[in-house]
């Protein structure tokens, strides 16, 4: 009979709940307020088993952020099927929505809260980018990427990790906008490197001639020329 007995943990189960638990607090406050006791106690374990399993707090916070950095890259994977502006729209749905839901977390991730300027944490922060960079070179079904696509993509990267950190303090742009937002800045970024280069205008122009008149793209387009001056428009 097991009836009312706890279930004794493998070391391997424990640390992952350990990591889960500190995962989920870091989630909703900063990692520098979230002490040891604090992870024990929601963990339902003594503190001196916390660190039978780690060795302190850095190597547990460092071991959580290496599950936010593995779920935050899943999060730019996406089936390559439809137009592009359509599939960056669900990445930048689903990246915001990573932000919105472990938000002490994410800032931690790219800014640093205990191991901030570790090789641990810098070595997290790049494998995110470059599984971002990875990802977006596949929808554009590009292998070798040129100078300026490259610019264009990483800018991008970076535009959309500034506009998420920007945004954490206070959210006062609603999240639908800001994930278009980051859509429209992809095509903007895009369109002025196509007006220095003629191999990123072919790129640029292989993805509008796929974009629906519904689309974020064409979106965009309708919103510029809404702007534009009558006599400037042809």
């Amino acid at each position: 009979m097991t009836t009312g007995m706890r279930r004794r943990m493998g070391v391997e189960e424990r640390r992952q709940q350990l990591i889960g638990v500190a995962l989920e607090l870091f989630s909703h406050r900063s990692p520098d307020d979230v002490s040891i006791d604090e992870i024990a106690s929601a963990a339902g374990i003594s503190r001196p088993l916390v660190y039978h399993y780690f060795p302190g707090k850095l190597s547990l916070y460092e071991a959580a952020l290496q599950r936010a950095a593995d779920e935050l890259a899943e999060r730019f994977m996406e089936p390559h099927e439809g137009p592009l502006g359509a599939r960056l729209l669900r990445v930048t749905g689903r990246f915001l929505g990573f932000v919105d839901e472990h938000g002490p977390g994410f800032y931690a991730l790219m800014r640093g809260g205990p191991a901030v300027g570790s090789s641990t944490t810098n070595a997290l922060i790049d494998s995110v980018r470059q599984a971002a960079y990875v990802q977006i070179l596949a929808h554009l079904g590009v292998t070798d990427p040129p100078a300026r696509l490259e610019l264009v993509v990483r800018s991008w990267i970076s535009l959309a990790e500034s506009t998420a950190l920007i945004w954490l303090d206070g959210r006062r742009i609603p999240r639908a906008e800001l994930e278009l937002q980051l859509v429209h800045d992809f095509a903007a970024l895009a369109a002025v490197s196509a007006a220095y280069d003629e191999e990123m205008a072919l790129l640029l122009g292989g993805i509008l001639a796929d974009e629906p008149s519904d689309g974020p793209f064409a979106d965009l387009l309708g919103r510029l020329s809404a702007l534009a001056p009558a006599a400037v428009l042809p």
